[in-house]
């Protein structure tokens, strides 16, 4: 992080964590923020505040450019760094926080361009932000107003139509809502429900996943951790939806590739009572050290942990059920990560597909005949999702999609295939397809 001294104010925190994400050396959103957090002692109402800011201002920063680009696009001279962020910072509440007095955006924007700056970036700040506080926003077009690549937009419409893309883009510019998933060894999802309620936490029963519950927008997710004492974890909806659809059981042989910090293999020990053998590969050390001890302290036995390339795997093909949820682009978690929008590529989905290729062809080395196999990932686009599976299947005789519960109807595809647009409903966008190998 910079070595900047600790803020003393909310807007002060999210000018901190504007400039670690968009400084020389980039980091996540999430991860700035939290730090900035730790070294103030902002109140609870200031901290939101600072959140708020921060990720609107990191999301919208194509739309904030626009705003400003009447009143400073024309510079000889680029601005410094820390009096650019100021002004969207300054944008942002002006044009699209409510509650915010525009006297009070302008004067403490003023206060943060001397502070980082000198007389003179103060006076512009406030000349600039003056004329935004009094003239109407510029007409622009969609992507420009929901301030996401027009490549982007141009996928959604092109995979989910006109008819939803306003809902779409709405949703990804809101608030994502937390979830969290119930370790059934422990409690009942209804039980879970119900300690939330006494603490004032309201929640919403997943319609698909039948672990799961979603957060009431608002909802604290860090004050639903400290309530867990491990008979939940947080988990988003959308992102239970493979090992619902993988349906594991108690006494079966399952492998779990790509398992990261271990949230869906928590989510399986859970659907096996702890009773079935879990295998969890992932080829980053420091995420399979996060599981382990997860796992440890959940008290979960049945899951051993390998660090290790995926594709290289030896498999005995004697394997119940088969988890990959693989690496992708993420172009269907843009709103759940602030900064993720700024950080995609069009062509990072093909680039993702020949690694996905290669390890679904090593998770269906696992599969015992009549075992089944369930691919994921969280992007949208064909090619990380139709494609790498038709062209599995075109190259496997002996696998075939698989039927998937009635209740994912609103998501199937013309193939039978789980396709969640991203931002409907707050859910995140996936992709997830059940297949199975054939007895002979």
């Amino acid at each position: 992080m910079s070595p900047s001294p600790a803020a003393t104010t909310a807007r002060e925190v999210a000018l901190q964590v504007c400039r670690d994400v968009f400084g020389a050396s980039p980091r996540g959103a999430r991860e700035a923020l939290d730090y900035r957090l730790r070294k103030t002692s902002l109140d609870p109402r200031d901290r939101a505040f600072a959140t708020e800011l921060a990720y609107g201002a990191i999301k919208m920063r194509r739309y904030l450019d626009f705003e400003l680009q009447p009143y400073v696009g024309e510079r000889t001279q680029p601005l410094p760094q820390p009096i650019a962020e100021i002004l969207r910072l300054g944008t942002y509440q002006l044009r699209l926080m409510s509650g915010v007095e525009a006297y009070a955006a302008v004067s403490e924007s003023v206060g943060l361009a001397r502070k980082y700056g000198h007389k003179g970036t103060a006076g512009l700040v406030n000349a600039v932000l003056r004329k935004i506080s009094i003239e109407p926003p510029r007409e622009a077009d969609l992507p420009t107003r929901a301030s996401l690549p027009t490549w982007v937009v141009a996928h959604w419409r092109e995979r989910f139509g006109e008819e939803r893309l306003d809902a779409i883009v709405a949703g990804i510019n809101g608030a994502a809502p937390a979830g969290l998933c119930v370790d059934e060894r422990r409690t009942t999802r209804a039980e879970a429900q119900q300690a939330l309620a006494d603490a004032q936490i309201a929640t919403t029963p997943s319609a698909f996943a039948r672990d799961v519950l979603v957060l009431d927008p608002g909802a604290s997710a860090a004050e639903v951790e400290r309530l867990a004492q491990y008979r939940w974890h947080l988990h988003a909806e959308a992102a239970a939806f493979p090992v619902d659809i993988l349906d594991p059981q108690p006494g079966m042989r399952i492998v779990e590739l790509c398992c990261g910090r271990g949230n869906k293999t928590l989510q399986i020990a859970s659907r096996t009572g702890d009773a079935g053998t879990v295998l969890a590969v992932d080829d980053d050390a420091n995420k399979i050290a996060q599981c382990t001890a997860r796992l440890k302290a959940a008290g979960i036995g049945s899951v051993a942990l390998v660090t290790a390339d995926a594709t290289t795997l030896r498999a005995t093909g004697e394997d119940d059920a088969v988890l990959l949820d693989a690496p992708c682009s993420g172009l269907g978690i843009l709103g759940r990560q602030p900064e993720a929008r700024w950080r995609k590529r069009p062509d990072d989905p093909e680039r993702m597909a020949e690694l996905q290729r290669a390890l679904l062809g090593a998770a269906s080395r696992c599969v015992k005949p009549g075992g089944v196999l369930v691919y994921a990932v969280c992007s949208t686009d064909r090619r990380e999702g139709e494609d790498v599976i038709e062209g599995f299947l075109a190259a496997h005789d002996g696998f075939a999609r698989d039927a998937i519960a009635p209740r994912y109807a609103p998501f199937l595809s013309a193939a039978g295939d789980v396709l969640v647009p991203p931002g409907i409903d707050g859910r995140d966008g996936f992709f997830v397809a059940r297949l199975t190998r054939s007895l002979s």
